[in-house]
């Protein structure tokens, strides 16, 4: 959530990033009226206990009928404080569903909508392929993807990966761990199924909550993300972040109901209901948080170039941004039988946004707790399967296998069954 003291000082900074959203600037409204009427609602109460627990003392010096006065005011005040105390509890429950319903600031992002990205680097040679085959068929022949069994277990958009598919993901998901420990990230296997807080704090319930899948019985989501395993790790903690940003890779399968993307990229393995994926994750402070916001987009870049496929890198405009980042970066990998770019990874900076609401912070230099900055990002997922696929695919049938994957996979081609 957003800094209620921002908010106070400028709000019509806060409206600019809701126009620039394309969302409604009355939630701004809503959250100012709910924060004035919590304070207020606080004051009172705070005041008539003030007074009852001054005349409480009073009573014990009193006597006759001064005393009898200040006991009838006694009770009078103990329904006072009741009522006070409970319209300060409803004040504050309003000023939570205010403050979650406005997404972070934006800061930097393009204007406008999904289209209105900005390019900012092509990466790498297109192959020249006369008459691309789609991933599926290039897997389907390799014995790597079947996803008509998928359906027949699981139904729709789920897939069994088998032999050489299993191997090239796994292979593709180690190369991006064993990148994430050189660089200096703790290597994480996450929990797939977590509690509401820990979705709401990360700011998954919001208008993207249809996505999400939930166990009633037990009042759990599956996880689309280790993201919101890792932000809420450190949850209701004061974390050291003297040394520098404290950085994760997590390592998790990943679940997500697709809903709205009915009919729309159904053949393969590009819109599914379950993939594993590799997220890094960073806490640092605020200061820090541009600065590693593009290392996390250049880890990114760093393992798309060890797979050797071209790419792009875009600024997605405003209006794109899911509600807690106030910038993200996509990189969209090239698929030669669609003639585009896909994306393959994101990165966000979430700023104070998440940790706020996880109650996440740090000590700064005088020792006082601060809130921390979160950011997240891709660095490997199933998804990735199609364009190393594509790209790799030769007149033959055979795929090349990337140089860095080989030592997984142990070959150097991929051949069909035969």
């Amino acid at each position: 959530m957003i800094d209620l003291r921002l908010l106070r000082d400028d709000p019509e900074l806060i409206r600019a990033s809701q126009r620039l959203r394309g969302e409604s600037t009355e939630l701004v409204d809503d959250l100012l009226r709910a924060d004035e009427e919590r304070r207020a609602a606080t004051q009172r109460f705070e005041t008539v206990r003030a007074e009852q627990k001054s005349i409480g003392k009073e009573v014990a010096k009193a006597s006759g009928d001064e005393r009898a006065a200040l006991l009838a005011r006694t009770k009078d005040l103990a329904v006072e404080v009741k009522a006070a105390e409970a319209a300060a509890g409803e004040a504050d429950q309003a000023l939570r569903r205010a403050h979650l319903a406005v997404p972070n600031v934006t800061v930097g992002a393009p204007p406008g909508g999904e289209d209105d990205f900005v390019v900012l680097r092509e990466v790498g040679d297109k192959p020249q392929i006369a008459e691309p085959r789609d991933h599926l068929e290039i897997g389907e022949a390799l014995r790597a993807i079947d996803t008509e069994r998928g359906a027949k277990v699981s139904g729709s958009r789920f897939y069994f990966l088998t032999g050489v598919g299993a191997l090239l993901q796994l292979g593709m998901l180690q190369l991006a761990i064993q990148q994430a420990v050189e660089h200096g990230f703790t290597p994480s296997i996450t929990p797939t199924l977590v509690r509401p807080e820990s979705m709401e704090g990360t700011g998954f319930l919001g208008a993207h909550a249809s996505e999400i899948y939930r166990l009633e019985a037990d009042d759990l989501y599956l996880v689309g993300t280790s993201e919101v395993a890792l932000a809420a790790y450190h949850s209701n903690e004061i974390i050291d972040l003297n040394s520098g940003p404290s950085r994760f890779a997590g390592w998790s399968t990943c679940y997500r109901r697709e809903a709205g993307s009915h009919g729309k990229d159904v053949r393969g393995i590009l819109r599914v209901h379950q993939f594993d994926k590799v997220e890094m994750f960073s806490f640092c402070r605020p200061e820090e948080a541009e600065a590693e916001h593009l290392r996390l987009l250049a880890m990114e870049e760093e393992m798309l170039a060890k797979v050797e496929i071209p790419y792009r890198v875009i600024d997605v405009a405003a209006g794109d941004l899911g509600s807690s980042a106030v910038r993200k970066f996509d990189c969209e990998a090239w698929v030669p039988s669609q003639g585009r770019y896909r994306e393959v990874t994101s990165t966000s900076n979430c700023t104070t946004f998440q940790a706020r609401r996880l109650n996440v912070r740090y000590r700064d230099a005088d020792g006082k707790p601060q809130i921390a900055a979160t950011l997240n990002g891709t660095l490997a997922t199933t998804r990735w399967l199609i364009p190393i696929l594509e790209n790799h695919q030769q007149p033959d049938g055979s795929v090349r296998v990337p140089k860095a994957l080989q030592p997984f996979l142990g070959r150097e081609v991929l051949e069909p069954a035969r």
